[in-house]
């Protein structure tokens, strides 16, 4: 009954539970770059953790080939593991964004597209769309049985496709 009590004593005193200040430690030894810089950890490790303490040491890792956090592994028997993410640079210039290659109102040349033969014919395009997009299309030359709209994929300004299936 007494070696009850210690226990429960034990796990309750101060030092009962691994040192996450120390984990930060080690973790900005590994990357080597320091909390919150490029490369280091992006923040502390959560200070509500209650870790026991490991007793054959830590093992660090790379989480993936990404390097976008860190694998903190107890290697005791029945051990823990935790991910601590790491701030990822910023890339000096992001692309700007990709310019409408049709506008809506503009003329556009409607082409139907099937392995060895294309048919074209004038169009307008309802809306605007960057290369690759599928937008609203209206042929200009309207007929019986001819669809009022359509929907087709910018190949390039002024262009658009519907490939047949």
């Amino acid at each position: 009954m007494m070696t009850g009590l210690i226990l429960i004593y034990a796990a309750a005193a101060p030092g009962a539970f691994a040192d996450l200040a120390a984990i930060d430690r080690q973790v900005a030894m590994f990357t080597g770059a320091a909390m919150g810089e490029e490369g280091g950890a992006a923040a502390p490790v959560d200070r509500r953790l209650r870790l026991r303490p490991c007793g054959s040491g830590l093992a660090l890792s790379w989480r993936t080939a990404a390097r976008d956090s860190v694998l903190v592994q107890c290697g005791d028997t029945g051990g823990w593991r935790l991910f601590v993410p790491t701030r990822r640079a910023v890339p000096a210039s992001l692309p700007a964004p990709q310019e409408p290659a049709v506008r809506r109102g503009d003329a556009v040349v409607i082409a139907v597209e099937e392995a060895g033969f294309s048919v074209s014919q004038p169009g307008e395009a309802l809306e605007g769309g960057t290369v690759g997009e599928w937008i609203r299309v209206r042929p200009l030359a309207l007929g019986k049985g001819r669809p009022a709209e359509m929907r087709a994929r910018i190949e390039r300004p002024g262009l658009v496709s519907l490939p047949l299936p």
